[in-house]
């Protein structure tokens, strides 16, 4: 921005501290609270004021890593799981926020325009293009020493994710269905996780993979509904808008196949290893599922899409979905060993 006739980002005032907190931050987020002023807004950028994202871009890997331990018939709980693991989750992390920054850089225009986005750091002047992209650089580049640590064939697969992640912040500009590319993009970790530990992705991975998308799709379609409006008048497509109010009928149908999807990807994991399910294992997976489902089920009965507030609380919601399926797959593990 130049010249002195231009008006201030909305959240400024000429000579005047900017309002650093973002929006749809929680109150009291350990950024706002302890994080060094001159971090806050590169923190802010790749979102670690909202740790949501992480571990819903960790899930899926988790997942994929379990049974593909099933599948090799690995110790249970192992080093060499809990080194993956943890591998997985610094690289969600940093891939994430590289993920947030790119897609802020893209829609730092749009982001203007919308009353929950126009605090985060680009549209409101807290940081420049040019320092965002060198900070996405950065993470981008801390992401790929993670990504090292794996097999070659999780390497090549793991980079050949970028192009979907890439296009993914373009999609509501032309399409109903750019939750659809998120979940492609999101729910990679469903191959990852298994191509860390067998070094191919094979027919259990694919339906975990395809389970997993169906559960982003709901959850950001959730997500989705607090823009509802502003999208609407500024010409920008979801699945919100696609489904209005038969949001729920859809909600039902999708995080219906995440469960038959999870499924089918259990079973199949262990006939990788040319075994049956046993008794202990079979009720593992019905009293796991059961409570998962519960869980989502619990999100598409309470969901007013009317309610920002509501919609923010059921998305967060998708953390402990993530916590009790990787569960269930860590005490699957256990009863078929």
């Amino acid at each position: 921005m130049t010249g002195s006739s231009q008006q201030p980002p909305d959240g400024f005032e000429h000579g005047k501290k900017p309002q650093n907190r973002v929006a749809d931050a929680a109150a009291n987020n350990w950024v706002d609270r302890s994080a060094p002023g001159f971090a806050q807004p590169y923190l802010r950028l790749m979102r670690a004021d909202r740790p949501i994202g992480f571990w819903l871009l960790f899930w899926p890997c988790a997942w994929s890593l379990t049974l593909g331990s099933i599948a090799e018939n690995e110790v249970w709980l192992n080093l060499w799981f809990l080194r993956n693991l943890l591998l997985f989750l610094l690289g969600a992390i940093v891939m994430r926020g590289a993920g947030c920054v790119w897609n802020d850089i893209a829609d730092r225009h749009i982001d203007r325009q919308v009353e929950r986005t126009r605090s985060r750091p680009i549209p409101s002047g807290q940081v420049s293009v040019k320092s965002a992209l060198l900070f996405m650089i950065a993470l981008g580049l801390t992401g790929l020493l993670v990504l090292l640590q794996f097999n070659w064939f999780a390497i090549y697969l793991g980079l050949s994710s970028l192009l979907i992640v890439l296009i993914y912040p373009f999609m509501k500009r032309f399409s109903n269905w750019p939750q659809a590319v998120l979940g492609l993009a999101f729910g990679w970790g469903a191959l990852m996780g298994w191509a860390s530990m067998r070094e191919m992705v094979e027919l259990p991975a694919l339906l975990l993979y395809a389970g997993t998308i169906s559960w982003i799709i709901g959850y950001d379609t959730i997500y989705a509904h607090q823009d509802r409006e502003d999208d609407a008048l500024i010409g920008m497509k979801s699945t919100a808008l696609r489904f209005g109010e038969h949001t729920k009928k859809w909600l039902a149908v999708f995080f219906g196949l995440t469960m038959l999807f999870l499924v089918a990807a259990s079973i199949a994991a262990i006939a990788v290893m040319g075994e049956t399910i046993s008794l202990s294992a079979l009720a593992v997976l019905m009293l796991g599922t059961g409570a998962a489902g519960g869980l989502l089920l619990w999100q598409v009965l309470t969901l007013d899409i009317n309610d920002p507030d509501n919609c923010l609380d059921r998305f967060r919601q998708a953390h402990f979905f993530g916590i009790f399926v990787f569960l269930m797959l860590v005490a699957l593990w256990f009863a078929q060993s």
